[in-house]
């Protein structure tokens, strides 16, 4: 497999190693350059930089929260049509998966695992809260291989009416290729005609197009994407506001760890102001009653 993760799951030794075996095969198979040629010099330079580490130093994630997307950025869906990234915010967050159709293994596995967080994350809906744009960072990708893989896709949500409309999956040019994975911080490259290596990562995006927060890893639990959407949206999507309110109050996102975590501190505080009117308001209740009949007495 040529792509790889950024290291949110599994790490970067073992991604290192995929890497090595990759170049390792290639290397094996070049011609020989004989007596002081590259293969001898390869393997007589102890020194010689790992490539499979100068691959992992050019991809990656350099987080940019708040970036305003180039709505103003043209692409094309897979019907043919020309369409504005900026067509898609209009009705709450959206969700960006940077991706190439051709991949062998990696996108296809986090389209699966994100249609199958979708279907058993509860209160949010593909259908209504939020959006899915997929953009293909490959400027030769055919349009056929596009509808290929919506096609695939969309055949996994089996909760969402129309998905067509939901998740929409785009090809472009290289100079609004480039300038929309700038403007997220997301660094890519190729590693021979056909294949590239990428982090695995989706970017939250709030409704009027700023970066909201990264989810890194092949797949993201229901509750981290739930809360990152509900965060996106300042808490006015799924059910009651109060309620969003509550639990986005309750969590906090882990920078390190890349994971939302409930804040114990929050939740004590919460739980104390809720001990207090609990028990406050019958004690105030009885006191009450119990002046009143005290006037009420002589």
């Amino acid at each position: 497999m040529i792509s790889f993760p950024r290291a949110a799951r599994g790490g970067k030794e073992m991604v290192r190693k995929a890497l090595r075996f990759m170049v390792a095969g290639i290397l094996t198979l070049a011609p020989v350059a004989g007596p002081g040629g590259a293969a001898d010099a390869h393997q007589q330079d102890p020194f010689r930089r790992d490539p499979a580490d100068e691959i992992l130093r050019q991809i990656g994630v350099d987080e940019k929260p708040g970036a305003r997307i180039p709505q103003e950025l043209v692409f094309t869906d897979t019907t043919g049509k020309t369409v504005r990234l900026g067509d898609f915010f209009d009705d709450g967050p959206v969700i960006l998966t940077l991706n190439y159709y051709s991949c062998p293994m990696l996108c296809p596995t986090i389209f699966r695992n994100l249609a199958g967080t979708m279907e058993t994350m509860k209160g949010l809906s593909l259908a209504k809260d939020f959006r899915i744009v997929t953009v293909s960072f490959d400027p030769g990708e055919p349009l056929s291989r596009a509808l290929e893989k919506e096609s695939e896709t969309h055949a996994m949500l089996r909760g969402t009416p129309v998905p067509a409309g939901r998740w929409t999956f785009l090809t472009g040019h290289e100079p609004e290729i480039r300038r929309l994975t700038t403007t997220v911080g997301y660094r890519y490259v190729k590693t021979d005609e056909v294949n590239y290596a990428h982090p695995a990562v989706i970017v939250i995006l709030t409704p009027d197009g700023r970066v909201a927060r990264y989810l890194y890893g092949i797949e993201q639990s229901p509750r981290d994407l739930k809360l990152a959407l509900m965060e996106a949206s300042d808490g006015k999507i799924g059910g009651s506001p109060l309620m969003n309110r509550i639990i986005l109050a309750c969590y906090h996102y882990d920078p390190v760890g890349k994971k939302y975590a409930l804040l114990a501190s929050r939740v004590m505080t919460g739980a104390g102001i809720v001990t207090l009117v609990a028990v406050g308001v019958p004690l105030a209740l009885f006191w009450r009653r119990e002046r009143r009949s005290g006037r009420e007495r002589p």
